[in-house]
C-alpha cells in the first residue's frame, strides 16, 4: 500500500462505488475520497464500504472538492448511465455537460496529480479532459478497451485451455462499435495465437462480436456493468502508484490520429509513458484509421465548447 498516495473518486452510484471496494480490498493507496452531487448518497456509500475496510485498513471517506483536487489520482465515473439500445456516442451530450462542470470545479489541479476518465464515452470525454483540465496528455487518459482486451483475453483462454495471463491479445480503437480485435498481434506465451488456433474469418468476428456486445448484454438485463470495469480500474490504478509500466490498452492521445483512442500505452507513475509499438495488418489498420475518423466527427461538433 502506498501510505502517502490517495485516490479521489467522483461519481458515488453503482461504478464509482464498485472501484472504490476494488481500491480498498486490493490496498492499492492508504486514502479513498468520495465525491459525488447527491450528498445523501455519496454518504450512505461511505458508510456501506467504511464495513469492509477492516479487511485492508483503507480509509474511505466523503469529500468534496477540494480534497479532490489535492489526490494523486483523480477518477471520473460521473455521467448518465448507458441504457439499453444506446451506444456509449449517444452518452455524449449528457456527459460532456457533466465533464465540463467537474473540471472547472476541479481548479486547480495538482500539477503531477493523474486524470483517468472512466465515463463514456470514454475516448471523446479523455480528449475533452485534456483540453479543459490545463494538465499535459500524459497525465489525462482513459480507462479505455482494457475491460474489452480482458474479455477477449478470457474467450480465448477458454478455446485453448490455458491461464488468462499467458494470453496477450488487444482490443484498440474505439471503446465502441468500431473498436478492433488486433489478431495479428495476438500471442500465446510468445507464440502467435492464429498459429496455435487457426481461427477462421468467421469464427474471429464471433469472437470479436462476443467479446464488443457483453456489456450491452449485460445492461439489458441488470441496467448498468461496474465490478469488471472497478477491476481494471483498480489494475490501471496500481500501475500509476506503484509505477509499474505496465503495457495496457489505454486511451490515449495520438498524434498522427488526432484524437483519443485505445492503443496499448506503458503506464507508470507519470502517466502514459509512451504508446507502445504494435504491428497491425493492413485491414486491422483500416479499422483503426475509419475508429478515429468517426471519433473526429463527433469531436468537431464541439469545436466550439472547447
Amino acid at each position: 500500500m502506498a501510505a502517502r498516495s490517495s485516490i479521489a473518486i467522483i461519481g458515488a452510484g453503482s461504478v464509482g462505488s464498485a472501484i472504490a471496494y476494488s481500491l480498498l480490498l486490493r490496498q492499492v493507496v492508504a486514502d479513498i475520497i468520495l465525491v459525488d452531487i447527491d450528498q445523501n448518497l455519496c454518504q450512505a456509500q461511505v458508510q456501506d464500504l467504511s464495513d469492509a475496510t477492516f479487511l485492508s485498513n483503507v480509509r474511505i471517506r466523503q469529500g468534496g472538492v477540494a480534497e479532490a483536487q489535492k489526490a494523486d489520482i483523480i477518477i471520473i465515473t460521473a455521467g448518465a448511465k448507458q441504457r439499453p439500445g444506446d451506444t456509449r456516442l449517444d452518452l455524449i451530450d449528457r456527459n460532456f455537460k457533466v465533464l465540463k462542470s467537474i473540471l472547472h470545479s476541479l481548479q486547480p489541479i495538482r500539477s503531477d496529480a493523474i486524470l483517468l476518465i472512466v465515463a463514456n464515452p470514454v475516448d471523446v470525454l479523455t480528449l475533452f479532459a485534456q483540453r479543459l483540465s490545463g494538465l499535459p496528455k500524459s497525465q489525462v487518459f482513459g480507462s479505455g478497451t482494457l475491460l474489452d482486451s480482458t474479455r477477449l483475453t478470457n474467450i480465448l483462454a477458454g478455446k485453448l485451455k490455458v491461464a488468462d495471463y499467458s494470453i496477450h491479445s488487444f482490443v484498440i480503437g474505439e471503446h465502441g462499435d468500431s473498436q478492433c480485435v488486433a489478431w495479428s498481434a495476438a500471442t500465446v506465451h510468445g507464440t502467435p495465437l492464429l498459429k496455435i488456433i487457426p481461427l477462421t474469418e468467421a469464427e474471429r468476428e464471433e469472437i470479436a462480436t462476443t467479446t464488443r456486445q457483453k456489456a450491452e448484454n449485460i445492461i439489458k438485463v441488470k441496467g448498468f456493468t461496474s465490478y469488471g470495469v472497478a477491476a481494471v480500474t483498480s489494475r490501471i490504478c496500481e500501475a500509476i502508484i506503484f509505477d509499474h509500466r505496465s503495457v495496457m490498452p489505454l486511451s490515449h492521445w495520438q498524434e498522427n490520429l488526432d484524437c483519443c483512442l485505445s492503443l496499448p500505452a506503458v503506464l507508470g507513475r507519470d502517466g502514459i509513458i509512451s504508446t507502445f509499438p504494435l504491428h497491425l495488418d493492413e485491414k486491422e489498420q483500416t479499422f483503426l484509421a475509419d475508429s478515429a475518423n468517426g471519433l473526429r466527427k463527433v469531436i468537431a461538433d464541439y469545436k466550439e465548447e472547447l
